[in-house]
């Protein structure tokens, strides 16, 4: 009873307090259970304040340290952007993200600008830039079947090989991949034109540039080539790399607020490009006149190689310098690297007797010699214990010194030499450019070479052999170059192969320096020399398969034993050559013609004199030489 009363004092407690009475206070309910739930609530109004002060004490400390906490946090973050935008903005990074926003906001591109043209000295073309493409097909791009693209892409298609695929061909080409198919390359933009006018979907061209050269190998030991990265590998389009390439400025991009680039400014007429081309002094007619007698002459005889070189010797332009076997420099990637030098100047070989006109010179310019004097042939000799011989095993007794040169005689060549001092005859050998390298414009030309002046003044046997061509080396350009001392009354030239940057019209816009050509002999002793030369080409001479009816002409004919790698003389390797001057009453033109290892007809006037007959008809024929006035006594 007393706990269903108390359960229900209990919830009437809870729902509804009892009234109060007048005098302010509760009306006790005398229950023990009911005071103590009484007490308990006075007990906790009396306390209030207690309570108040202790009981949150705990939450509030907690959030009071995670104010802290977070403000910590704040601050911390505060300071360490202070720090990072400290670091951006002036530090060490600032330079590297202003770069990044400029590549981001600006671009700079340099536009593709063609290379200058090469020319030769008529300013026919030698080698021109040209838009080419790459033709692509996408077999699964295709709206028509694959054999309707084959029969309308196969007589359009020109491939490099200048021939045209068959459809057949074409459609097994479509079947080896579905996208990316590669079908020709340095396709004309006349034939790309014609592609693209056929409308057929799946089909991609993709344009680029390439060094195009339209005489192919005629000229290609002068002109040279470019890889695919357009720099130039040989010949003028190495040496001259920087009178081919143009330089352009860059232009500037900004990215516009939709994200296009615009160029900042367009100057006027945009990209301002000169018309300049380089003009050489190569005549490519000449020069394909030359190759075909060089070809026809190794080819008879089985040599290994030759080179042909015509020099202007008013002022060493070199009108022609071609060799055999050469390359197409077009397809410059099909041939061997040996086809890719030019032997004519990086390959040294003895001369032999096409110097001893030189010799001569030097004898004669020192006093030693006369023109009238004369030396004692006896067919075979010893110096220094070593035995020199003429070729042909012959003595003539006492000749003059007009005749040493007509019979090339060996043992008449020492004598003249041995009235030098070797010390002079080896200073006058320096004059010559002995031992140095030549000022051509055309790369890697080697550097003669001869024993030094001790070598040379001790051992008598060296200026025995200098004296008919051996025991030194030259290249065939440098002995063009000495020939021209006695074409052009004594100076020695530089021979080179560019005239100079020429405009559309013709006008010369800058000119190759050239130095000053040395007086090297008298025009007196030239003279001599050349009508000594002239006795070659005439009845009993050994260059007569190079006499042109009608034209005084001079040569020498040399055939000299090639030096063996291990020392000494090869006994059956020999290189012949034949050097002839056009014309003995209005010397002009020197034509060099050096055949290596003919394996038949081993003289030099049988296997080079003819070579050089044939340039010098084409060069009277081009340059309208006059015809000599040949006195009755000549």
């Amino acid at each position: 009873m007393a706990s269903s009363d108390y359960s229900s004092g209990s919830r009437v407690q809870r729902q509804t307090p009892p009234p109060r009475q007048r005098g302010g206070k509760r009306k006790p309910t005398g229950r023990k259970k009911a005071t103590f739930g009484s007490k308990g609530r006075n007990s906790k109004s009396r306390n209030s304040g207690s309570t108040n002060q202790l009981a949150p004490s705990l939450p509030v400390r907690a959030d009071r340290r995670r104010l802290v906490l977070v403000w910590l946090v704040i601050l911390g973050g505060i300071f360490g952007l202070s720090i990072n935008l400290f670091r951006l903005q002036i530090g060490q990074e600032s330079s590297f993200l202003k770069e990044q926003a400029s590549s981001q906001q600006q671009q700079k591109i340099l536009p593709f600008v063609p290379r200058r043209s090469i020319t030769d000295r008529k300013g026919d073309i030698l080698a021109l830039d040209r838009r080419v493409y790459t033709l692509y097909v996408h077999p699964k791009l295709f709206k028509q079947s694959p054999s309707e693209i084959a029969q309308k892409l196969a007589p359009v298609l020109l491939r490099e090989d200048s021939t045209t695929p068959t459809p057949s061909e074409l459609l097994e080409l479509f079947g080896t991949s579905p996208s990316g198919i590669k079908v020709a390359d340095s396709i004309s933009e006349q034939i790309a034109n014609r592609i693209q006018n056929l409308r057929l979907d799946g089909l991609e061209l993709l344009e680029s540039r390439q060094r195009l050269y339209p005489q192919q190998d005629n000229t290609a030991d002068v002109v040279g080539y470019v890889n695919p990265e357009g720099k130039g590998q040989a010949g003028i389009e190495y040496s001259q790399e920087s009178l081919l390439e143009r330089t352009m400025p860059s232009l500037s991009f900004e990215r516009a607020a939709n994200g296009a680039w615009v160029p900042e400014q367009i100057a006027t007429g945009f990209i301002p490009i000169d018309d300049l081309e380089l003009r050489l002094t190569i005549d490519t007619s000449l020069q394909r006149v030359a190759r075909e007698a060089l070809q026809k002459s190794v080819k008879e005889y089985k040599a290994k190689r030759g080179t042909v070189i015509v020099m202007d010797a008013t002022d060493g332009s070199v009108i022609t310098l071609a060799n055999e076997p050469t390359y197409n420099p077009n397809q410059y990637y099909k041939f061997d690297l040996e086809r890719f030098k030019n032997w004519a100047l990086t390959d040294l070989y003895e001369p032999g007797s096409t110097f001893k006109p030189i010799n001569v010179a030097l004898a004669l310019e020192s006093g030693a010699i006369k023109p009238d004097s004369t030396v004692n042939d006896e067919g075979q000799i010893q110096v220094g214990g070593w035995p020199i011989q003429n070729a042909d095993g012959s003595a003539r007794g006492a000749i003059n010194i007009s005749d040493v040169v007509k019979y090339s005689s060996n043992v008449g060549m020492v004598r003249i030499m041995q009235r030098m001092e070797p010390d002079v005859f080896y200073e006058g050998l320096k004059r010559l450019g002995l031992g140095t390298t030549m000022g051509i414009d055309l790369p890697f030309a080697a550097t003669s070479t001869m024993k030094t002046k001790e070598q040379f003044v001790s051992a008598a046997i060296e200026p025995a052999t200098t004296a008919f061509g051996q025991g030194f080396s030259i290249t065939p350009i440098q002995l063009a170059q000495l020939h021209s001392l006695l074409a052009n009354g004594g100076k020695l030239v530089t021979p080179h192969v560019v005239q100079g940057l020429y405009n559309s019209k013709s006008q010369l816009y800058w000119k190759l320096p050239l130095p000053e050509p040395e007086q090297v002999f008298s025009a007196q002793t030239a003279n001599s020399v050349l009508k000594m030369m002239e006795t070659v080409v005439k009845e009993g001479g050994t260059g007569t398969r190079a006499a042109i009816e009608g034209y005084r002409i001079g040569g020498k004919t040399g055939t000299a034993q090639k030096a063996s790698a291990d020392g000494g003389y090869s006994s059956n390797a020999l290189i012949t050559s034949f050097v002839g001057i056009l014309s003995i009453d209005h010397p002009r033109y020197v034509v060099v013609a050096v055949v290596d290892e003919p394996s038949s007809g081993r003289a030099g006037g049988i296997v080079a004199a003819p070579i050089v007959k044939s340039v010098m008809e084409a060069l009277i024929h081009l340059e309208k030489v006059p015809p000599s006035e040949i006195s009755p006594d000549q």
